[in-house]
């Protein structure tokens, strides 16, 4: 993809089929940081083995697609398969009743110093329910039992507008921002055109 130069204190238009969002790191450095919550009854957490692609892809599309999430969406499935099975990755699923409704792909730095949670949410469903709370404190459980000494994920704007804030009450830190550039996935048939309704749909090819 071509480069532009951006301006640093002010607008930069982008070319025609291109999207921007702003990203937002946070962090959290120690178990304490966060709350403990235990799992609803009726679900329960399960590590998938990250080869059955069409049962990720479908759980990511229901959570995701309302947001915009493509990261995923835009991977064939070599590349997809690849991602999910790559040394210090895990997949875990949330499951009520049997019915998968969270997705959780966590990743371990190389020392193992650090975990990254590259990917995080529910379905619509569950919210309220305190899934997602118990969701975390199981991937905090997780990253700090096994010795990390920090968990880390992004997020943006174009994703759920409580995600910022459910993300630090589980006790992260924000301490980075950053500007995601890239091709709007509903023009080449990743998603549905009506995909992401939050983030409008400019089609260069529509003319004005």
């Amino acid at each position: 993809m071509p480069t532009i130069p951006l301006d640093l204190d002010g607008y930069t238009d982008l070319p025609p089929g291109l999207i921007a969002n702003v990203v937002t790191y946070l962090a959290i450095e120690s178990r304490d940081s966060g709350p403990v919550a235990p799992l609803p009854e009726g679900f329960a957490i399960t590590r998938q083995s990250g080869t059955d692609l069409a049962a990720y892809r479908a759980l990511y599309r229901r959570i995701g697609e309302k947001w915009l999430w493509f990261s995923r969406a835009v991977m064939d499935d070599a590349t997809l398969r690849a991602e999910l099975t790559r040394p210090g990755s895990t997949v875990l699923f949330l499951e009520r009743h049997g019915e998968p409704v969270g997705l959780v792909e966590l990743q371990n730095s190389a020392d193992g110093g650090e975990v990254e949670v590259e990917m995080f949410g529910v379905v619509e469903e569950v919210a309220g329910t305190g899934a997602a709370r118990a969701l975390m404190s199981a991937v905090l459980n997780l990253g700090f039992g096994g010795g990390a000494r920090r968990v880390w994920l992004h997020t943006c704007h174009f994703d759920h507008p409580a995600a910022i804030p459910f993300y630090r009450r589980m006790g992260f830190t924000p301490w980075k921002f950053a500007i995601e550039v890239s091709r709007d996935p509903r023009l080449d048939g990743f998603l549905p055109r009506e995909a992401g309704p939050h983030v409008p749909l400019i089609d260069p090819e529509a003319g004005g």
